[in-house]
C-alpha cells in the first residue's frame, strides 16, 4: 500500500472516531499517530489531512450538503460522511494531487470500508466538487 493511501486510511479512522465517538481530537490524533499506524511520512500526511478536515469542517459540510441533493449529512452512513469530508478537503487543498486520483482513492476506500452503492454515491458527489474546484481554479 502506498504512503498516501496509508495516510488517507489513517486520517479516515481519525476523523471517523472524532465524529462518531464525539472524542477529543487531540487524544484521537495521539492514539493513531503514536507511531503504530505507519511510516513517518504517512503519519505526517494523515495528521495534515485530519487537522485540515477538522479545521475546515463547517465549510466542508456546507459544500457537501449543497452537492448531496436530497441527502442530509447526519443521515449518511458515518463512513461515507467522513470519507466525503476527507476527499473534499483533499480536492480543495491539494492542487498537486490530480483530482481523479483523489476521487479514485475515495472510491476504493468506500469499497473497502462501506458498500458498492456507497462508492457510486461518493463518486457522484466528489465529481461535482472536483468540477466546481477546477472551474474556480480556472477563474470561471
Amino acid at each position: 500500500m502506498g504512503r498516501r493511501r496509508q495516510a488517507r486510511e489513517i486520517a479516515l479512522k481519525i476523523i471517523f472516531q472524532i465524529d462518531v465517538g464525539k472524542l477529543n481530537p487531540e487524544e484521537v490524533l495521539q492514539y493513531y499517530l503514536g507511531g503504530k499506524q505507519g511510516s513517518g511520512e504517512a503519519e505526517k500526511y494523515a495528521e495534515q489531512l485530519s487537522r485540515g478536515v477538522m479545521a475546515e469542517l463547517p465549510a466542508i459540510d456546507r459544500l457537501l450538503a449543497e452537492k448531496a441533493l436530497n441527502w442530509e449529512l447526519d443521515r449518511l452512513e458515518s463512513v461515507d460522511r467522513n470519507l466525503l469530508r476527507l476527499a473534499t478537503y483533499e480536492l480543495l487543498r491539494s492542487p498537486d494531487i490530480p483530482k481523479n486520483v483523489i476521487i479514485n482513492e475515495a472510491i476504493e476506500m468506500a469499497k473497502k470500508y462501506s458498500t458498492e452503492d456507497s462508492s457510486r454515491f461518493i463518486n457522484g458527489i466528489l465529481d461535482k466538487i472536483a468540477r466546481q474546484a477546477e472551474a474556480r481554479e480556472k477563474g470561471l
